[in-house]
C-alpha cells in the first residue's frame, strides 16, 4: 500500500529544493543555476510526484464514503477549476514557470493580481477533486501529503523571491498567498487621517 510514497514524498522534496533559484545562480552562475532549478523541478521532481499521485488513486485501499454523483460532480468541477487557474498562471509567467532567473521581474497581472501563487491554489483544489472522486485513504494520504508540500513550496519560494525580487516584499503585505479576498486590496491608512 505505501509503495506510492516513495516517488510522491521523494518527487515532492526534489521539487521543493528546486525553490532555491537565487542560490544556485550565485554558486554557479545565472545560467547554470536556471538550468539546475529546471532541472529538479520539471525533469525530477514534478515527474516523480505525479507518478506518486498516478500510484496513490490506483492502490486499493479502504474508502472513506462511496462516491456519489454530486461528489463526482464537484470533484471534477474542482479538478477542471484548479486546472484552469494553473493554465491561466502559466500563461502569465511564460518562461519564468519552467526556468526561474534572477533577472525575473515580478509579475503582477492575471490570477497574480488577486493571489502570489495561483498555480499552487490551483493544485490545492485539484487535491480536494481528486479527494472527492477518489475517497480512498491511499488517495486521501497523498493528497494531505501534496497539501502540506504546496505549503512549505510556498515558502520556500517566497524565500527565494525576496532575494530576486526587491518589489515581492511590498506585493506579499497587499496580496494573500492561496485565497484571494478584501485584504488583498486594503492599504494601510496614512496616520492622523
Amino acid at each position: 500500500m505505501v509503495v506510492f510514497l516513495v516517488p510522491l514524498v521523494l518527487g515532492f522534496a526534489i521539487d521543493a529544493g528546486s525553490a532555491f533559484t537565487t542560490a544556485f545562480c550565485r554558486r554557479w552562475g545565472e545560467r547554470r543555476g536556471r538550468q539546475v532549478t529546471f532541472v529538479l523541478r520539471n525533469v525530477l521532481g514534478i515527474p516523480l510526484w505525479v507518478v506518486g499521485l498516478g500510484l496513490a488513486v490506483r492502490t486499493p485501499s479502504p474508502v472513506f464514503f462511496h462516491g456519489t454523483l454530486p461528489a463526482e460532480f464537484v470533484g471534477w468541477l474542482l479538478l477542471a477549476g484548479g486546472s484552469a487557474i494553473q493554465v491561466l498562471a502559466l500563461f502569465a509567467l511564460r518562461s519564468r514557470a519552467a526556468m526561474p532567473s534572477t533577472r525575473d521581474t515580478l509579475v503582477q497581472h492575471g490570477p497574480y493580481a488577486g493571489i502570489r501563487h495561483p498555480i499552487y491554489a490551483g493544485l490545492l483544489l485539484q487535491f480536494a477533486g481528486l479527494a472527492l472522486l477518489r475517497p480512498t485513504r491511499a488517495a486521501a494520504l497523498a493528497c494531505a501529503i501534496g497539501v502540506g508540500w504546496v505549503h512549505l513550496q510556498a515558502r520556500c519560494e517566497e524565500m527565494d523571491l525576496l532575494q530576486r525580487l526587491p518589489a515581492y516584499r511590498e506585493y506579499m503585505k497587499h496580496v494573500p498567498r492561496f485565497l484571494p479576498g478584501n485584504h488583498a486590496r486594503r492599504r494601510v491608512a496614512p496616520e492622523g487621517g
